[in-house]
């Protein structure tokens, strides 16, 4: 408890709200890309506490938001189907598909089970014989080596009834996607620490030089992020773009080499749909050719689904920092924790569910 209070100290905080304050000559608008840094933000009300040219933008980086629906509803077809056994972390079961959840498919009476580790999943496999097990790889760079490890695991051991239903999408894309954007606002980013723990930060290193950007790399407590924002606003007001590591505790600069090679090994890069915002390319982690019999999409052909987004969500507006969930017209009322319509109101990163778990109106002291 003494080491998370060192970093939610208020003085601490109230300091660099000050700092960032002499700093700031004009107005700056910065995307912390990670939902749990966004979740920090409301929470504590750290925008609030900001200069008010000082706007922050909630990016696409939480994992279980930005799912395609239509994978949603590929793990629906595949868990219905008998002798199936789906397995997933818990909170990919309430994101909404077309036809409901993977939670109603298991009240229903499939098979779907909540572990905490791709490796239960292979575990389960080797328990049930007789039975296809399926695991939902779902996340970002952090959570890539143990889906991997789980895929290598499986073909060490011979497990031939374990396969992966794979959404692992990349960060550094995105954010070229969103400077690449005729719609793009943002100026800095702070990006996610628990990614570049594992990846290091050199894949975003030309992405600064070639937008013009700075990227600083952040933990998620409160003097993390703030801290952040005065090291990202101080590189735009002097005219610089570099990478800066405020994360230095967990993050060094070429991650953890022995995780990047196993996610190198069993992955291969891939254009990925992303949920309210489209496919980009070289955005998604597939499996190599060599762990291809892993694949569940082939397995049970169901790869040619294709479902579109409900209109009504505004989440991939969201999930690109162009609205906030108190802009959303069904926020609070057609769109509650218990009755979703998207997936930024289901996951705990989520920054519909942010707000509705902390905030039903704009901070105080907030443009």
């Amino acid at each position: 408890m003494k080491y998370i209070d060192e970093y939610r100290d208020p003085a601490a905080a109230r300091g660099l709200a000050r700092a960032i304050e002499k700093v700031v000559t004009r107005p700056w608008k910065l995307m912390e890309v990670c939902g749990g840094q966004t979740n920090t933000i409301v929470r504590f009300g750290l925008d609030g506490m900001l200069p008010a040219g000082v706007t922050l933008l909630h990016g696409p980086g939480c994992p279980v938001c930005v799912t395609p629906l239509e994978l949603i509803d590929r793990a629906l077809a595949i868990a219905a189907l008998p002798g199936v056994i789906f397995v997933s972390f818990g909170d990919m079961l309430r994101v909404p598909g077309t036809r409901g959840d993977l939670l109603g498919a298991r009240a229903a009476g499939a098979d779907v089970r909540i572990v905490l580790s791709p490796l239960d999943a292979v575990r389960i496999a080797q328990e049930n014989p007789s039975r296809q097990t399926v695991f939902f790889g779902v996340g970002f760079e952090t959570t890539a080596p143990a889906t991997a490890l789980a895929v290598a695991t499986a073909e060490r051991d011979g497990v031939s009834n374990f396969s992966l239903l794979v959404s692992h999408v990349l960060v550094p894309p995105a954010i070229e996607a969103i400077m690449g954007s005729p719609t793009n606002q943002v100026q800095g980013f702070l990006a996610a620490g628990h990614v570049c723990t594992v990846m290091g930060f050199t894949e975003y290193e030309p992405i600064a030089a070639r937008y013009n950007v700075p990227i600083v790399v952040t933990g998620f407590e409160p003097l993390d992020i703030l801290q952040g924002v005065l090291l990202c606003v101080t590189q735009l007001e002097e005219g610089r773009a570099v990478v800066e590591n405020q994360y230095s505790r967990s993050v060094r600069r070429d991650g953890n080499l022995p995780a990047r090679t196993l996610v190198e090994d069993v992955f291969e890069v891939i254009p990925r749909k992303w949920r309210g915002i489209g496919e980009i390319p070289a955005s998604g982690l597939g499996l190599r050719p060599r762990f291809a019999r892993f694949d569940a999409e082939s397995r049970f052909d169901v790869a040619s689904i294709r479902t579109e987004e409900p209109p009504e969500c505004i989440s991939g507006l969201v999930l690109q920092g162009l609205r906030t969930p108190l802009e959303c017209p069904a926020f609070g009322t057609r769109c509650t924790p218990e009755r979703p319509l998207g997936a930024t109101m289901v996951s705990a990163e989520g920054a519909c569910a942010a707000y509705y778990r902390h905030r039903r109106t704009a901070p105080a002291g907030a443009p």
